[in-house]
């Protein structure tokens, strides 16, 4: 096996590749038609306007939404604090005496520090545990529900870095069942598992276009129509997309989101059966060169391409990155892969810290191949052998200086 001097992208959690299907959709709009999506005075901008409508039927398709329902976003962390804070906001407004947020200890950031961030504005945010495998406890959330009148629950469908899948159906259940709004962020799950906003009952969902092979800085958020959710908008400007979300719709980030979701739907199976089989020889692979690696979070409920590793004898993530510098993977949230401490998704799964610090995070996509996986877990399991044996000739090399 040759070596390749293309570095092998494994962290396809953090973001994905455009799609070249994507890139050739977008390309006109910024050569051809670069016309203002809101400019229908013209013939240019009815154009674009026609084709920011078609995007927004492809990702309603996606979810199995109305394209109305469809508020156009810069990604899902602007969805999920708009989701969030905006329902929070109208609610207060209207006189809707619930305060009570219901969300995880593994959520991403942006949705707990939305959540957190309310507490300043008179709501009470509850941050609920998850199991050793990374899934809720729905009996928990139930007994949650029912001690207080609760506004808003948000669970993530998909963990963006241990990949469980969590039950939705039953949580939009729970959360209807009690009066509460259902809020999922599902920029993980878009793509990777089936998604129909009815089934799960839904009333928000957030998406994110850099996450299914599209653009960066586009995203989406459904908001339930029938009946009706409101949102209060996160900031005043000219009325665009029902109020919500006033600016500029960057037409080609709109086409490539709307030609990125067509592509996840159309082709979601298909995907998932080909990126799981590179996922598991990846894993045998490298379980054959590194004795004693462990998964994290549950085996059955997960994304095809997720793997949280954990790998044996002290040695951390950090030095196995540093060791095998061809190989892109991450240690967790790539929003959060700076911090110097564990990440809190994994310590929210109760694991040891030191098993937390030699965790890594893997994610294979749609263009992964299988000289890529090969490569990768030899490139890891020579960098770990590399670490070990250091760590076993330091004290000697201690010793003998102190001798």
């Amino acid at each position: 096996m040759t070596r390749s001097n293309r570095p092998i992208y494994l962290d396809n959690h953090a973001t994905t590749p455009v799609d070249p299907r994507v890139l050739a959709a977008m390309r006109p709009w910024w050569e051809s038609n670069f016309a203002n999506p809101g400019s229908v005075e013209h013939e240019m901008g009815r154009a674009a306007e026609k084709a920011v409508d078609v995007a927004r039927a492809q990702v309603a398709e996606l979810i199995a939404a109305d394209p109305a329902e469809i508020i156009l976003t810069s990604g899902a962390t602007e969805s999920n604090n708009l989701a969030i804070k905006g329902a929070a906001r109208f609610a207060r407004a209207s006189g809707n005496e619930r305060r009570r947020v219901v969300t995880l200890a593994t959520e991403h950031k942006c949705v707990l520090e939305s959540v957190k961030d309310l507490a300043a504005e008179g709501f009470e945010p509850v941050v609920l545990p998850v199991r050793t495998d990374g899934l809720l406890d729905l009996d928990l959330l139930d007994a949650t529900l029912a001690a207080a009148p609760t506004l808003l629950v948000s669970v993530m469908a998909v963990n963006n870095e241990i990949g469980v899948i969590q039950d939705l159906a039953a949580i939009g259940e729970t959360a209807k069942r009690h009066g509460a709004l259902f809020h999922t962020d599902a920029a993980q799950a878009a793509g990777r598992v089936p998604l129909d906003v009815a089934e799960i009952r839904a009333d928000l969902l957030s998406l994110s276009g850099h996450k299914i092979y599209g653009p960066k800085g586009i995203g989406a958020l459904y908001v339930r129509r029938r009946p009706r959710v409101r949102l209060a908008p996160l900031f005043s400007g000219g009325g665009q997309e029902r109020g919500l979300r006033s600016g500029t719709l960057p037409a080609p980030l709109v086409v490539g989101l709307g030609e990125a979701a067509r592509i996840a739907k159309d082709e979601m199976l298909l995907d998932a059966g080909r990126i799981a089989g590179q996922r598991d020889r990846f894993l045998a692979a490298l379980q054959a060169e590194v004795p004693g690696i462990e998964v994290n979070a549950n085996r059955e409920r997960r994304v095809a391409g997720n793997l949280s590793i954990a790998f044996p004898g002290g040695v951390t993530a950090q030095a196995l990155m540093e060791g095998a510098p061809e190989v892109c993977v991450s240690t967790g949230s790539a929003c959060s892969s700076a911090e110097v401490e564990p990440s809190h998704v994994l310590q929210a799964l109760g694991l040891p810290e030191a098993r937390a610090r030699s965790t890594l995070r893997i994610g294979i996509g749609r263009f992964t191949s299988p000289a890529e996986v090969d490569l990768a877990a030899a490139a890891l399991g020579a960098a770990w052998r590399r670490a070990i044996r250091s760590r076993i000739s330091a004290p000697a090399d201690r010793k003998g200086a102190a001798e």
